[in-house]
């Protein structure tokens, strides 16, 4: 069988990497820049759903998401049905660093999308996300404590 996750591994490492890097710039410490977008995306997300959504465990996302609020690039708004529930909004340097982030993303889309077909292009994406909805069923399955049968 060929390493198809090895390779996916390879290149999402690279890509991060070189995101590390280039946002360093803009005082957005490892892998910050992912909370950050998807906050743009879903103005008034809670940390919990955010945490699912790049797939990480609570703790981890709590740690980013207290960086980006120190460093200005969210703030954390009281629900107003219930005070306990903390939503998240971009503040305007948070906006304003997601239109670099934005850009270099679709940089590396181009980089890495260079030289296939639009309809190869369709066929990687809809690959992709059947390959992450397999995986998403063991990571539920493992989130809760359970142990895969291999």
């Amino acid at each position: 069988m060929k390493e198809i996750l090895r390779e996916i591994g390879m290149i999402a490492r690279a890509l991060d990497s070189i995101s590390n890097i280039e946002f360093k710039e803009y005082d957005l410490a490892r892998g910050q820049y992912l909370y950050l977008v998807r906050i743009v995306e879903n103005p008034g997300i809670i940390q919990e759903k955010l945490a699912e959504m790049i797939k990480v465990d609570r703790t981890t996302a709590a740690r980013a998401v207290k960086k980006l609020e120190i460093n200005g690039f969210i703030k954390k708004k009281n629900d107003e049905q219930n005070q306990k529930i903390k939503k998240l909004f971009p503040t305007e340097k948070g906006e304003q660093v997601n239109h670099f982030i934005r850009r270099e993303n679709d940089h590396s889309d181009k980089v890495a999308l260079a030289g296939l077909s639009d309809q190869e292009v369709e066929s990687l994406y809809y690959l992709l996300q059947r390959v992450r909805k397999n995986i998403e069923i063991d990571w539920e399955y493992v989130k809760k404590g359970n142990k895969r049968d291999y």
